[in-house]
């Protein structure tokens, strides 16, 4: 592995960072990010990084702004310092259900950020499952996003039995479709219609789930009202249990409050974003960790090696 590697953090997931060091036999490299008494972010690099590989593991989850303005101005410290080149890993990628106009006069913000990343001199990115496939091309550096798929896929086979894959929308059909196909499941769908955001309402259920265990697979949980809608459905149309799947677990506002009152049975989730508050004692709430998946990404990146066998 070239010496030439060095992996910085922000504030917004250390844990994964650490795992990831851990992972790849390299220090966590020195930088104190703090924030001065109005609120403003401050960061002071450690060590030299002149002509280094520099990755900086940073998901721009909530608080969102505060995250994203960290990772910023880390990968400027970082280009001012000399860095060879600088990657940016976002294992949940803030903004990125803005990623279109779909009213007048409203913003493409995921755009706006990937602009922004790509101003201060970042060189590269690595990131997991976007909520919208096509902001790889909001990017004009190169992109390797990763998917979760391998490390649920793995938990599903080892922990249900007769299940059935259910995509909470329509626009999920894809997602859910590649998982059935690889656990030689059925699908259904939730067919909803969305009231506002965060606020929608399911309808009906298009499959049949009778006697089956129902698996609703999604990319983030935000406010969890979709799912947990979706869960009363299927128990409604005779699923035996419901479990969630997720990569990204937002969980904002009522989210914890619903889970627990819900139907569903468990919630399964990835480490891209350090659970907080209440959700660490969510006894339905289980993490899988992707430090491991991102950590060989980075290894094989720096390593000059094809990234591809990780996509799924």
């Amino acid at each position: 592995m070239p010496n030439s590697m060095k992996i910085f953090t922000g504030n917004a997931n250390r844990e994964m960072a650490d795992e990831i060091c851990t992972y790849l036999g390299v220090p966590l490299a020195d930088a104190e990010v703090k924030k001065f008494s109005d609120g403003e972010i401050s960061v002071e690099i450690g060590e030299n990084v002149r002509g280094a590989d520099v990755f900086v593991v940073q998901p721009t989850c909530p608080p969102v702004n505060d995250h994203l303005m960290e990772l910023i101005i880390m990968v400027d410290a970082l280009r001012r310092a000399s860095a060879r080149r600088i990657t940016a890993v976002i294992p949940y990628y803030g903004y990125a259900r803005q990623d279109r106009k779909v009213r007048p006069r409203v913003p493409i913000t995921s755009k706006a950020v990937a602009e922004m990343l790509m101003a201060v001199g970042t060189r590269r990115v690595l990131c997991m499952d976007l909520h919208a496939g096509q902001i790889q091309g909001f990017f004009n550096i190169p992109v390797d996003h990763l998917y979760a798929a391998p490390v649920l896929l793995k938990y599903i086979r080892e922990s249900f039995q007769d299940v059935i894959m259910v995509s909470p929308d329509a626009g999920g059909v894809e997602r859910t479709r590649a998982f059935a196909k690889r656990l030689n499941a059925e699908i259904a769908i939730i067919d909803k219609r969305r009231v506002r955001a965060n606020e929608c309402e399911a309808m009906h259920v298009i499959g049949d789930v009778t006697g089956k265990t129902a698996i609703l697979l999604d990319d983030m949980v935000d406010t969890a009202g979709t799912l947990c809608g979706a869960a009363a459905k299927l128990i409604d149309r005779g699923a035996k249990e419901v479990h969630a799947c997720c990569s990204h677990p937002v969980l904002s506002g009522p989210a914890i409050e619903r889970l627990e009152q819900s139907s569903i049975k468990s919630l399964v989730v990835t480490n891209s974003i350090a659970l907080q508050g209440e959700a660490m004692k969510s006894k339905k709430i289980k993490v899988l960790s992707v430090s491991e998946l991102l950590a060989e990404a980075i290894r094989r990146i720096n390593a000059e090696d094809s990234v591809s066998y990780l996509f799924v």
